[in-house]
């Protein structure tokens, strides 16, 4: 018999980063999805692959009435439909591409 002993370190590497204004937070919220973004842990979220169902149906709800989600706009000019719907189509396709990288969002 052996004995084999390890010391192992996992390096944590960023797959995906992204910065947006929470001005957009009521929107986010019409959208059924301002826990999932803001929030994860708070609705047990760990996975990249938990975001990508929610993630869908809030970019599908908000290009299917944009006037709705344009009403939203923060009045301070900081963040709009027009930018947070590609932000979250970036977040989205980047947890399809990771669906195992863990989540954590920085407030």
């Amino acid at each position: 018999m052996s004995l084999n002993v390890y010391l192992q370190k996992l390096r944590v590497t960023s797959v995906f980063r992204a910065n947006y204004t929470h001005n957009v937070g009521g929107m986010a919220e019409a959208a059924g999805i301002y826990k999932h973004v803001w929030r994860p842990e708070e609705l047990g979220i760990t996975k990249a692959s938990e975001l990508i169902e929610p993630l869908r149906g809030a970019i599908a709800l908000m290009k299917s009435d944009p006037p709705r989600f344009i009403s939203l706009n923060p009045t301070n000019g900081w963040g709009s439909y027009d930018t947070f719907l590609p932000w979250l189509e970036g977040y989205l396709e980047a947890c399809e591409e990771h669906p195992d990288a863990t989540v954590r969002a920085s407030r």
